[in-house]
């Protein structure tokens, strides 16, 4: 066996002369049996003709047969993990002879774990002030405010504009188009040019503008780019907010006063808080590990990686309504552009399911079962039916894997040091 590069190894296997017609005969055999020769009823033709007759047929099920059968044992024989499927080349397949060829594949790394207890990473429990209660509760009470229909006049600061919004330029594909957008002139959440071009407008009139997007903005379609557009004011409203008293609590739920509600609302902020501060703790674990272990991947797992990173990106700008299918990817480089992130990623995950291995971390049933009912509930389906598909498509095996990894980043997590 040589070891070609990383986790890329070869092997020159030789299959002796009496393996090789001992499984030439069983073949010919059993094409003999079902071929149908003109002169000749079903399995009576004679082992020569048919040698002559379907001898590339023949050759080709031998090798099927005979080379996953020797690599198997070679593999077993070396203590080899292999990954993927194995490139075969140089075959030397001559009657009378050995079966020769020689085989190229990856394994999965061999990992000798280093020290990844105590780590040490920046945490502590977060604070959740009066200030961050009360910004909360006004955001609830702005969900609970009522839009009221004003009088025709002109638009002010303040108002909510209700308009028919169409582009009409600078945008590629289906123009962007709605029928009832509202907009808060001169709202926090609402766009400059928006605002300065509806400022003064009343219910009726139809105006054209420019906005520019910033480079960062949420939806790729419209980030960076200038776009026209034709709005017509419709209505005006305004915003009614509910009092803040013990019957807007009850009306939020089973609070019985607005100190509850202040109460929850604050243990739900720390809760969120908590765990976003927690996970940030797990990824700078997971950084400092995966620096500190020098081990090759597998570059079949690193492609898969890339693929599933670019699969994700394409789905979010289907989403926002881009087709996929009319970009033209440069395969090779993007899978240069996303190589070094991605290799993090594999080495990441096949260090965290080592040190799952060592520290026999894996997922119980009951936690699986827990998982499949959460997501039949979300999906509105029959648990039974839902376990059954996933059972079917693989699912279960990532469900598992990914209840397998949250458990390990929570070990990890519980053993780091923590400094404030």
């Amino acid at each position: 066996m040589a070891l070609v590069e990383g986790c890329r190894h070869s092997l020159e296997i030789s299959i002796p002369v009496d393996v090789v017609e001992s499984e030439a005969q069983r073949v010919t055999a059993d094409v003999q049996r079902r071929a149908k020769l003109p002169g000749f009823r079903p399995g009576k033709a004679p082992a020569s003709l048919i040698r002559k007759q379907f001898a590339g047929d023949i050759r080709q099920k031998v090798l099927e047969s005979l080379i996953p059968q020797a690599l198997q044992k070679q593999f077993e024989a070396d203590n080899l993990n292999p990954v993927g499927t194995p490139d075969i080349s140089d075959v030397h397949f001559h009657e009378g002879e050995p079966l020769r060829f020689k085989a190229e594949f990856e394994v999965v790394p061999e990992i000798e774990l280093q020290d990844y207890k105590d780590v040490e990473v920046p945490y502590q429990d977060p604070e959740v002030a009066d200030e961050d209660v009360d910004k909360r509760v006004t955001e609830l009470r702005d969900q609970k405010a009522q839009y009221v229909n004003v009088d025709p006049r002109p638009l002010e600061d303040g108002d909510f504009a209700v308009v028919a919004l169409e582009s009409i330029g600078g945008i590629e594909g289906e123009p962007v188009r709605q029928d009832e957008m509202v907009l808060e002139i001169g709202g926090a959440d609402t766009m400059e040019a928006f605002t300065e071009n509806l400022r003064g407008a009343s219910p009726g009139d139809e105006k054209e503008f420019d906005v520019t997007y910033p480079e960062e903005y949420g939806s790729p379609r419209m980030a960076g780019k200038t776009v026209k557009f034709r709005a017509t004011v419709t209505g005006i409203r305004k915003k009614d907010l509910p009092e803040l008293n013990d019957e807007f609590a009850q009306d939020l739920g089973d609070y019985r006063s607005m100190e509850e509600l202040r109460d929850a609302v604050r243990k739900s902020l720390f809760a969120q808080r908590q765990h976003e501060a927690q996970e940030a703790a797990k990824n700078a674990i997971v950084d400092q590990l995966v620096d500190r272990h020098e081990f090759p991947v597998p570059q079949i797992f690193v492609d898969r990686q890339i693929r599933n990173r670019v699969e994700q990106s394409l789905r979010a700008m289907a989403g926002e309504g881009i087709d996929p299918r009319k970009l033209k990817l440069d395969w090779e480089k993007v899978k240069e552009s996303q190589q070094e992130k991605a290799q993090r990623e594999v080495k990441a995950s096949l260090l965290l399911s080592r040190i799952s291995e060592r520290e026999a971390i894996h997922a119980t049933r009951d936690e699986v079962d827990r998982e499949v009912e959460r997501i039949a509930r979300q999906n509105r389906e029959p648990v039974a039916a839902a376990r059954m598909r996933f059972e079917k498509d693989g699912t279960m095996g990532r469900i598992a894997s990914h209840i397998q990894t949250e458990k390990t980043l929570n070990f990890l997590f519980e053993h780091a040091r923590k400094t404030a």
